[in-house]
């Protein structure tokens, strides 16, 4: 079920408390000069006051008083571009101090007796894992004492419990006992910060606790400000974050999509080949699946094993990029879910209908307590190729779901008591609801942190195709294959290029797909760097890739790169684990990188961009234009060399976009520089698309090798040049052309016209992209 909304954009804003409701009114204007349809805005519901991103929610009942509140977002939407909003509906934070979340205070206060028990995934008492290091045990008689400040950093005031920053209540009827006495009678047990905590979280994040919307009384309590604005018309869609998490996407967005008048998005991680299950109600994913099929069109699939091969000899990592994802998905398992593991386990107690004997005594296959051993719940995890399995419990699960799940256990069984993990498999197909859903809710956790922060910052030979839901293994495809993959898009789908959890932006990734075409230059020029500064080799290759693709870029950011992609690849830092001479050693060759090659990095980068223009230029034209509803990601309507959060949530120099835009909106203008070709490219398109029929359809037209082309009906055809170091070294285009659909078409970035076979030479002459409208 899709909307009947005619969105046909979004321009996605990172609302933080230096630019609020206000400031996104003022570039109302500006957006609808560039095209844009819908604004499509991050979480407004109240967050931590200091958040810079939303996602740590404190209060369903309020917006955002640092945006300026609901009558701010009023004055928003009456300037009258449609408003799309981010929510949150898997989880809300637990903040510090902790009295700032109503709902979980009332909860750990009065337990389950609590109307706000029902409201979290959690186990009583509930574990809360805040204690330091040097903490020791509160729990041990003469810890602490009553009343007043402990030397353990414990006090009590009133019906407060404090640690340090820290705040808990104090259940009814038990203040005045001692400290150790006093916190054995709580509803919650305080842990040492490492522990799991004793709630489904956002992946790792113990600040973030899971919400069970598929309560209907939750779901209307954290969804009635949401759907009050939705039934008034401030807000026009949705964008759901994270519809994995919940226990039922498919009833949860069936509760929501007749509330939401116009287009309802999820934040779902497609890896490839794998398609939105049909019966989500909704229009579609926000667009990784897109942007990583538009990001391998841009890359020459002849160099992989050249590329692969120069990765291999600088890092000293193998060659085997899936024996990195089973390692890194084993890694996180043990680093951070044993919790996860451990209730999920436990669940799977029941014997399945479908469950085999593996060993011939006519028994299921279980541990003696009736448990699935761990070892083979872990193994079917790392080996599950996707974030969700879609079984329904007590549904039959899909053909596709069994095929995917099978296909896991057959390779677990390789690693695991192969009847063991066969019963594993059974009770995720067919067993108690209980196992079912938290199997589920494992997978997505497991992939995000195993794959998307840590298999790729371990192993990336062209760091272009590691991206969410990227498969970095897989280099390049043909525009057939392009095609299609375009033919199977629902039509209201969201397409991007770039966005808030992109590990880069869409120009840095056009840098790095040249040097597909060039492997052998980067070989010889990242030689020539590392001889000259070397620290980690395992890091220093990916700093490389970066520095170059980010130029010009200040020491402090790229050192604050490195530092993220260290600490997320767990080879010798972590999050968890800091190493203050490793981390120190980090700084030292970001410094030196600049200072020692940066002449020769801004030389190689130079040449780099005579086709990363291409590039760029290309993959936008082609992202606004194929099917789906595109967005552009705040800034990327011109060059933006960002890096992974929170770097790519810089403040946005709008003043000289609105500039820019008017330049090359002058008739008979034609930009010379990179970011406006890429301004002219962008508002063509976004008008264009403003008059275009959502479900226009689409149409392969016949180019050669290094070209790309499509029609959307009978209103609009896209040329867009690819590979364009191999088109140079073939000595241009040559006598190659292009037959258009019947008609006469106008080239809206050029104006000239053009009918039946043209030379790619002419066509192309001024720019290396068409965008003809009849």
């Amino acid at each position: 079920m899709t909307s009947t909304s005619t969105s046909t954009s979004t321009y996605r804003l990172q609302l933080t408390p230096d630019l609020g409701f206000a400031d996104a009114a003022e570039l109302t204007g500006y957006l609808r000069e560039l095209g844009v349809g819908a604004l499509y805005l991050s979480p407004i519901l109240q967050a931590v006051p200091e958040s810079g991103h939303g996602y740590d929610v404190t209060d369903h009942t309020a917006v955002r008083a640092e945006f300026g509140g609901l009558p701010g977002l009023r004055a928003l939407a009456a300037r009258g571009l449609p408003l799309v909003a981010d929510v949150v509906p898997n989880h809300m934070t637990v903040p510090v101090p902790e009295s700032r979340n109503a709902p979980l205070w009332a909860a750990l206060r009065d337990g389950p007796a609590s109307p706000y028990a029902r409201w979290f995934d959690l186990e009583w008492p509930v574990a809360l894992p805040v204690l330091g290091d040097d903490a020791g045990d509160p729990y041990a008689a003469g810890a602490g004492n009553e009343g007043g400040d402990g030397a353990d950093g414990f006090s009590v005031d009133g019906d407060v419990l404090r640690y340090h920053e820290h705040e808990f209540p104090i259940r009814p009827g038990t203040e005045g006992l001692p400290l150790p006495e006093l916190l054995r009678v709580q509803h919650y047990r305080l842990v040492g910060w490492r522990e799991s905590p004793g709630y489904r979280r956002f992946f790792d994040v113990s600040s973030l606790i899971g919400l069970r919307v598929e309560d209907p009384e939750v779901h209307e309590a954290t969804h009635a400000v949401i759907l009050t604005l939705l039934d008034e018309g401030v807000l026009h869609g949705l964008r759901v974050d994270h519809p994995d998490g919940l226990a039922d996407p498919y009833g949860y967005l069936r509760r929501l999509r007749p509330r939401v008048p116009g287009p309802l998005w999820v934040e779902k991680i497609l890896i490839d080949g794998e398609r939105l299950p049909e019966d989500w109600p909704c229009d579609g994913t926000t667009g990784y699946d897109a942007l990583n099929m538009v990001t391998r069109l841009f890359v020459d699939p002849a160099s992989r094993e050249e590329l692969v091969k120069t990765f291999a000899r600088h890092t000293g990592v193998t060659d085997d990029y899936e024996a990195v994802r089973y390692e890194a998905k084993k890694h996180v398992v043990e680093l951070f879910f044993r919790g996860e593991i451990d209730r999920l386990t436990a669940a799977m107690t029941v014997p399945a209908p479908h469950a085999g004997d593996g060993d011939g005594d006519g028994d299921p296959d279980e541990d003696e307590d009736g448990r699935v051993p761990r070892e083979a719940v872990v193994e079917l995890l790392a080996a599950m190729p996707v974030y969700r399995a879609y079984v329904d419990p007590g549904e039959p699960p899909s053909v596709e779901t069994v095929h995917i799940v099978r296909r896991a256990a057959r390779e677990a069984a390789g690693r695991a008591d192969p009847a063991a993990v066969a019963r594993a498999a059974d009770l995720v197909l067919y067993g108690p609801a209980e196992a079912v859903t938290r199997f589920q809710q494992t997978c997505g956790p497991v992939m995000a942190k195993g794959v998307e922060d840590t298999a790729l910052y371990r192993w990336f030979p062209l760091a272009a195709l590691n991206e969410v839901g990227g498969e970095p293994d897989r280099f390049g495809v043909s525009a057939a294959e392009f095609h299609e993959f375009c033919a199977g898009l629902p039509p209201r789908t969201m397409t991007t290029l770039s966005t808030h959890d992109t590990k880069r932006s869409e120009d840095v990734r056009a840098r790095l797909s040249v040097l597909s075409e060039m492997p052998d230059e980067w070989a010889l020029a990242v030689d020539s760097w590392a001889a000259e500064v070397a620290f980690d080799p395992r890091l220093d290759y990916l700093g490389w890739q970066t520095l170059m693709a980010s130029w010009p870029i200040s020491p402090e950011r790229f050192t604050k790169y490195l530092l993220k992609a260290a600490r997320e690849a767990k080879t010798s830092i972590s999050w968890q684990n800091r190493d203050p001479a490793y981390e120190s050693g980090v700084r030292r060759f970001a410094r030196e990188a600049i200072d020692v090659c940066g002449g020769s990095v801004a030389a190689f980068t130079a040449v780099v961009d005579r086709y990363a223009r291409v590039n760029s230029l290309g993959q936008k034209a082609v992202q606004l234009m194929m099917p789906g509803v595109p967005d552009v990601y705040q800034g990327n309507e011109t060059t933006d060399f960002s890096l992974v959060d929170p770097d790519n949530r810089r403040p946005v120099d709008f003043r000289a976009r609105r500039a820019l835009l008017a330049d090359v909106l002058v008739p008979g203008a034609r930009p010379t520089t990179w970011d406006g070709q890429k301004m002219l490219v962008t508002a063509t398109a976004l008008r264009l698309r403003s008059r275009l029929d959502p479900v226009a359809p689409y149409a392969p037209v016949e180019a050669g090798e290094h070209a790309v082309a499509f029609a959307r009906g009978d209103q609009a055809v896209v040329v867009a040049t690819r590979l364009p170091v191999g088109l140079e070294r073939h000595g241009g285009w040559g006598g190659e052309t292009l037959m258009l659909p019947p008609g006469r078409w106008r080239d809206l970035l050029t104006g000239r016209e053009h009918t039946g076979r043209v030379p790619m030479g002419h066509l192309l002459s001024w720019y290396p992209v068409a965008i003809l409208g009849r």
